[in-house]
C-alpha cells in the first residue's frame, strides 16, 4: 500500500498521530471514519497523489494514534480537538492552506476544521455525513432503529468497550481482505483488537452527542458558516438521505452552493469506489 508514501508518528499537541503522506501539488488531507483507520485510503490517495500532496492520518483514538486523558463532556475527542490536530500536523508539513476531505466520523472532523479555521481550509468535502447537530435534531424512530449505535456506543453507564473486546470480530464483521485490500485489512482488524482503540471510537461518539453538538448549536447561533467550497459525496447505496435531501440540509452552513455528487457505492466508497472518488475529488479541487 501507499507506494511512495512516507510513514511518520508526528507529535502535534497532546497526541501522536501516526500519518501516511506522499505526492506532489497542493494539498489534501484524508480524514477516514468508524472503525477504519488511514489505510482506507489506500486506493484513493495515489491516484490524487499524482495531482497533489495527499496526507492520510489516523485520527486521535483511532488505529496508531494516541488519545489523551478523558475530560470532562469527551472534550479530548471532540472535533474541534481533531480539528487543530489536522492545522498542527499541517504546519508541522509546512503547508498553510490545504483542503481537508473526510468519510463518515471524518467528515465530521473536516467540517470542523473548516468552520474553526476558514483561513486555513482551500476545499471542503464531505462523504456521507452532515453535522452532528443535524441528525440529533432530526432523531426519530425511523433513525434510532437504523442508526442504533450512535446510542449504544455513546452511552455511558453501560460503556460498550466491555462488549465489542469480548468478540471484535463478531461486533465489527469487516468485509473481505479481498474487498477491503488487505493491508487495509490487516490494519483495520489490529486496530480493533486495541481496547484504547475501542474505546477512543466510543469516546468519538459520545463527543458527538454532547459537546460536538453544542459546538455546531453555538455556530449556528453566532451565524458562523463554512467559508470555502464544498462538495458532498453521498453513496447511492446508504442511508445519509435517512432524514430528507442531505444537500438540503447542508446548505444553511454553506457561503458557497453545495456540489453534490453520488457515488455507486455502498458506505465505504473510498473502498469500494476508489477510482470514482478520487476521480470526483480531483475534478473539484481543480475547479473550485
Amino acid at each position: 500500500m501507499f507506494d511512495g508514501f512516507q510513514l511518520e508518528h508526528v507529535t502535534v499537541g497532546d497526541v501522536t498521530l501516526r500519518v501516511r503522506h506522499g505526492g506532489a501539488g497542493s494539498p489534501v488531507v484524508l480524514l477516514h471514519g468508524h472503525p477504519r483507520t488511514h489505510t482506507t485510503w489506500h486506493d484513493v490517495a495515489p491516484r490524487l497523489a499524482t495531482h497533489h500532496f495527499v496526507v492520510t492520518p489516523d485520527l486521535r483514538g483511532y488505529g496508531q494514534s494516541t488519545l489523551p486523558p478523558d475530560q470532562p463532556d469527551h472534550a479530548q475527542s471532540s472535533k474541534r480537538a481533531m480539528a487543530l490536530d489536522v492545522v498542527r500536523l499541517m504546519s508541522h508539513l509546512g503547508h498553510d492552506r490545504f483542503a481537508v476531505v473526510g468519510h463518515d466520523r471524518g467528515s465530521v472532523a473536516a467540517f470542523r476544521t473548516a468552520m474553526d479555521h476558514p483561513e486555513r481550509v482551500s476545499h471542503l468535502v464531505v462523504m456521507d455525513g452532515l453535522p452532528a447537530v443535524e441528525h440529533l435534531e432530526r432523531t426519530d424512530a425511523t433513525f434510532a432503529l437504523a442508526w442504533w449505535h450512535w446510542w449504544f456506543l455513546g452511552q455511558t453507564d453501560k460503556p460498550a468497550e466491555r462488549v465489542i473486546n469480548a468478540d471484535p470480530d463478531a461486533w465489527y464483521r469487516l468485509a473481505s481482505p479481498a474487498e477491503m485490500g488487505e493491508g487495509n485489512h490487516e490494519d483495520v482488524r489490529a486496530a480493533l483488537r486495541d481496547p484504547a482503540v475501542v474505546h477512543g471510537m466510543c469516546e468519538d461518539y459520545r463527543a458527538n452527542l454532547r459537546i460536538d453538538r453544542r459546538h455546531d448549536e453555538e455556530d449556528r447561533a453566532a451565524g458562523r458558516r463554512v467559508q470555502c467550497p464544498t462538495m458532498l459525496l453521498e453513496s447511492a447505496d446508504d442511508d445519509l438521505d435517512i432524514h430528507g435531501d442531505p444537500a438540503s440540509i447542508w446548505a444553511p452552513w454553506l457561503t458557497v452552493p453545495l456540489r453534490h455528487v453520488v457515488i455507486r457505492s455502498g458506505h465505504h466508497q473510498a473502498e469500494e469506489a476508489p477510482i470514482p472518488v478520487a476521480t470526483a475529488i480531483r475534478e473539484f479541487l481543480a475547479a473550485a
